[in-house]
């Protein structure tokens, strides 16, 4: 049970439900064309996707232990719960079977694109919990990178797996194919990185106490509790104006296929969110953080629930 709590079991399946999300929209929204996809393989990229993405969770816990002790005693699980060296352990476990999964899939693929990645976001995660995270905002923005780097792969997969069984020939009806519409996944990867971004500083304005102990320079650190809600208060208001901009200018070029009504509700719905936690930020007398939290997290659900959502009314 410690274990599990350790690996952070509801970000793992949002990872999850954010992947398949992903492939069902492609997969649904280009009907007309043939996709290739394998489902043991992209079944294969979703396990090495959570594998890292525990192992992070890990190593983030590992060297964290003295700021946990005063951040949150009572979630406390490495050295209380479970040794040092059964979670290295397990975190290299972890990162050698995805990058064992990644190698494959290189090799089957004929591309180094997995194998780059992989690397990348194992050696990106490791480096954020041991330094990174304390320098002021590229913790956060990297994390945020990570995140919206989530959908993308789901992109390369498909990008990548239909290059190499269908290249095109003349004689070859099966590559006579449209270009796969991704446009969509490209505006959520980016939305991705702005609600997540905002919740990160959120997160450091609550473990100021305790990361002091492990000397890290955050933004509360360096401007004040207060002056880092407005600016987590800018970046939500990001998306919103952000998202009309798309829609009064280039909306059909940013979005593809997809139908202007069926896609502006979600994020409708993810904007509303975002100017509760403003209202909030600038009424709330008390600064309940942890609500703040809470309503981003509700706000990239429905982020990542649109996949589905919006490919539902192409069925």
């Amino acid at each position: 049970m410690y274990f599990i709590k350790l690996i952070r079991p509801i970000n793992l399946a949002i990872i999850v439900l954010t992947m398949y999300g992903v492939r069902f929209y492609i997969r649904t929204v280009n009907y007309f064309q043939k996709i290739d996809d394998n489902q043991v393989d992209f079944l294969l990229l979703v396990i090495s996707t959570v594998l890292i993405a525990a192992a992070g969770n890990i190593i983030n816990d590992y060297f964290d232990v003295k700021a946990d002790r005063i951040n949150k005693p009572e979630k406390l699980i490495i050295t209380k719960h479970i040794s040092r060296r059964w979670a290295i352990l397990t975190h290299w476990t972890f990162n050698g079977i995805a990058f064992s999964i990644a190698i494959y899939l290189s090799i089957k693929y004929q591309s180094l694109w997995f194998v780059f990645i992989h690397l990348l976001s194992i050696n990106a995660l490791w480096f954020y919990s041991m330094l990174f995270k304390r320098k002021i905002l590229t913790g956060n923005l990297l994390i945020a990178s990570l995140t919206a780097l989530i959908p993308i792969l789901v992109v390369i997969y498909f990008k990548v797996g239909n290059t190499f069984h269908f290249e095109y020939s003349e004689f070859n009806s099966d590559s006579w194919v449209a270009i796969i519409d991704f446009n969509l996944i490209y505006l959520l990867s980016i939305f991705a990185f702005i609600q997540n971004f905002a919740r990160e500083i959120v997160k450091d304005i609550q473990d100021v106490e305790g990361d002091k102990l492990i000397y890290v320079k955050s933004l509360p650190m360096l401007i004040g509790n207060w002056n880092s809600l407005r600016f987590v208060s800018v970046i939500l208001l990001l998306l919103p104006v952000f998202y009309t901009i798309v829609c009064y200018y280039k909306f059909n070029v940013l979005i593809g296929q997809s139908n202007f009504l069926i896609v502006t509700i979600p994020f409708i719905i993810t904007s509303m969110i975002n100017l509760i936690v403003i209202i909030l930020i600038y009424v709330d007398k008390s600064k309940r953080l942890k609500l703040y939290d809470i309503l981003i997290k509700i706000s990239m659900l429905f982020g990542v629930l649109a996949t589905f959502y919006i490919a539902y009314f192409y069925i």
